[in-house]
């Protein structure tokens, strides 16, 4: 553990704890067959059918293996790597374990994946103490190992969460904020993928303290909202609260085929193979397709990713064959993955923050 094991008299009101399952999916496995812990594993599709990796372990990923790498590359870099195609069942089952424990401490409480979570204390909790009790009860109980970040909001626990995995805690205290962010890579803030690394670095923005020696509007004028959250993050600030209940935002299903399709006959069959289970989706999830706006996913063999969407349409399958038409003739190229998805339509005109917008620069043209 790093941080101190005390909180300090000065410390704010707010006590967030981020709390992160370790390759979950992985250690559920190892936990249920312990001779997995010795040897590379991840949970994937079957190479043959160009699998991807959902996570690995700590073994496999001494080789390079990542979460959403191809599971052929995978093989390559670690031959003698195990590759099981995952049970969704018994994970689930790991996860509401999981969640009912961190519910047992929680003042407020956000659950936002299936491994990870955040809590939020009273002000007179101790959180360390707390963030400690909650890493052996899930060890003892459920099996796995957590790694828990702790500090005054939101995005510092997520960031603190990961600073000492496997099975950590790191404290970043009030007192400590502003030396902690300053030296943080702007990498290392949830929501900078690749591409804005790459593009902030064209600036000279490396680590949060380039960006806290510049003005906001030139941040805004450069980046748009982007620059107005990194302005923000960059000085360990964020007042989002816990959400309590997550309202659905967005369904999508898609297909990576065994082989390249190329031909408007053979992309509208996957369409219609697709159409199915989208619709299924919808209807679980008690939504009618008029309240949806839809949008399609094209990769094409050589991985570029081109993504249409048009909020004057429906979800609905004439809709989805037309959209996909349109966004697979925008290349020659053959294909390898198609996505089918909607948005609730009074999400599309939120102002989204820095969380939810992903990587700048990407290629979507939704």
């Amino acid at each position: 553990m790093v941080g101190m094991a005390e909180p300090l008299a000065n410390e704010s009101l707010r006590k967030v704890l981020h709390v992160d399952c370790d390759c979950f999916y992985a250690a559920v496995e190892m936990r249920d067959a312990p001779h997995l812990a010795t040897v590379p594993l991840a949970i994937g599709g079957r190479s043959d059918r160009r699998g991807v990796i959902s996570t690995c372990n700590y073994r496999a990923r001494h080789f390079g293996v990542r979460s959403a790498m191809a599971s052929a590359h995978a093989l390559k870099l670690c031959p003698d790597l195990v590759l099981l195609p995952g049970n969704m069942e018994k994970y689930k089952l790991a996860s509401r374990q999981v969640m009912e424990i961190l519910q047992q401490y929680a003042w407020q409480f956000e659950q936002v994946s299936v491994d990870e979570a955040y809590v939020e204390l009273t002000p007179t909790t101790n959180a360390v103490a707390v963030a400690e009790q909650i890493r052996a009860q899930v060890k003892a109980e459920v099996g796995i190992t957590v790694s828990v970040g702790v500090a005054p909001n939101k995005f510092l626990a997520k960031v603190a969460s990961d600073w000492n995995k496997p099975d950590g805690v790191y404290v970043i205290h009030d007192a400590d904020v502003e030396h902690f962010v300053a030296k943080l890579p702007v990498k290392k803030i949830p929501g900078v993928g690749p591409k804005a690394v790459e593009r902030l670095a064209r600036y000279g923005i490396q680590t949060c303290s380039d960006i806290q020696s510049m003005p906001l509007k030139m941040l805004i004028d450069r980046f748009g909202r982007f620059g107005r959250a990194l302005y923000y993050r960059a000085r360990g600030e964020d007042d989002r609260m816990l959400v309590q209940s997550r309202k659905r935002k967005s369904i999508s299903v898609e297909s990576t085929f065994p082989s390249d399709i190329s031909g408007q006959a053979e992309v509208q069959l996957a369409v219609q193979a697709l159409w199915p289970r989208l619709f299924k989706r919808i209807q679980s999830a008690q939504l009618k397709p008029k309240d949806l706006a839809p949008f399609v996913k094209v990769k094409f063999h050589d991985f570029q990713v081109t993504t249409l969407a048009d909020t004057h349409r429906l979800a609905t399958y004439d809709d989805y064959a037309a959209l996909i038409q349109q966004a697979t003739q925008r290349q020659p190229k053959s294909i390898r993955l198609i996505g089918l998805g909607a948005r609730l339509r009074d999400e599309d005109s939120r102002q989204l923050d820095l969380f939810e917008l992903g990587d700048i620069n990407g290629t979507s043209d939704e």
